[in-house]
């Protein structure tokens, strides 16, 4: 607890802000950033207790801004369990958050499309998840004071948050899906057999990220907002290789009316 006010204190001494909103942008997707007024940026390694980056596509530094004199905090890059991080660690971004007083997530990535509607490029509102990351980061001894031992995750993604998003997406032009993120530890990318049995589990898309963010999040009783871009078609007998590259070349084609969705979102949700 002691490291989390330790960091939450360092960030106000840098940059006060009112926000109440903070946003975790995926592989690829963190161009949006950039498109913040008044922006500021803290480099991951300046910041106490703060993990390092060290994925292609993650820039590692907090952006602050605002979207039509809406202020929101950014995660220009995220922490993965597979770069060798505890689950803690990787989370730990989402309680400094809370105790900078931002009570909703908004969680982006890029995923592997599982469904057989899925086509590189479109973009999946998370209306649940499967963790088979083997690991819950809610082990160990509990924070009583940031939520309780045991949380309840039926009602994990804000369902007056996806509504939002569905009209913001179809005001924008964006097709809109929704879907179930399995997320395994990476950082190797799923065979063709792992790829059917999480089909026949239900999950429509998969990735290496975001699920233990969102618990984190729950456990603060956070409002969480999830979105997948799919950024290639996960692995068939039938499909080519996947690589990262792929990832970074979908979610570059897409960034622009990903952020118009962004933007409108951000609006519509802070003024409803």
């Amino acid at each position: 607890m002691n490291k989390i006010h330790i960091a939450s204190a360092f960030i106000k001494g840098k940059q006060e802000t009112s926000a109440k909103i903070a946003i975790i942008l995926g592989s690829g997707l963190g161009e949006f950033a950039e498109t913040l007024e008044d922006r500021t940026t803290i480099s991951y390694q300046d910041i106490p207790g703060f993990p390092q980056v060290t994925v292609p596509g993650h820039k590692g530094q907090l952006v602050f801004g605002t979207i039509n004199q809406i202020p929101v905090v950014i995660m220009q890059g995220r922490m993965h369990y597979y770069e060798g991080y505890a689950l803690e660690d990787t989370t730990f971004p989402i309680r400094v958050f809370h105790q900078l007083g931002i009570r909703t997530l908004i969680v982006t990535n890029s995923a592997g499309g599982i469904s057989r509607k899925f086509r590189a490029g479109h973009f999946m509102a998370i209306q649940d998840h499967l963790n088979f990351m083997g690991v819950n980061p809610l082990r160990g001894k509990n924070l009583d004071q940031l939520g309780p031992r045991f949380v309840d995750m039926s009602h994990t993604y804000d369902q007056d948050l996806r509504k939002h998003a569905k009209k913001c997406a179809k005001k924008v032009g964006l097709k809109l899906h929704e879907g179930v993120y399995a997320a395994l530890p990476g950082p190797t990318y799923e065979t063709p057999a792992e790829v059917r049995m999480l089909k026949t589990l239900g999950a429509d898309a998969v990735g290496m990220s975001t699920v233990p963010e969102v618990i984190v999040a729950k456990h603060q009783n956070m409002k969480v907002f999830g979105l997948s871009c799919i950024s290639n078609l996960a692995a068939s007998a039938k499909t080519h290789s996947v690589n990262h590259q792929e990832v970074l070349d979908t979610t570059q084609k897409v960034s622009k009316i990903f952020g118009q969705f962004m933007k409108s979102f951000i609006i519509t949700i802070s003024h409803g």
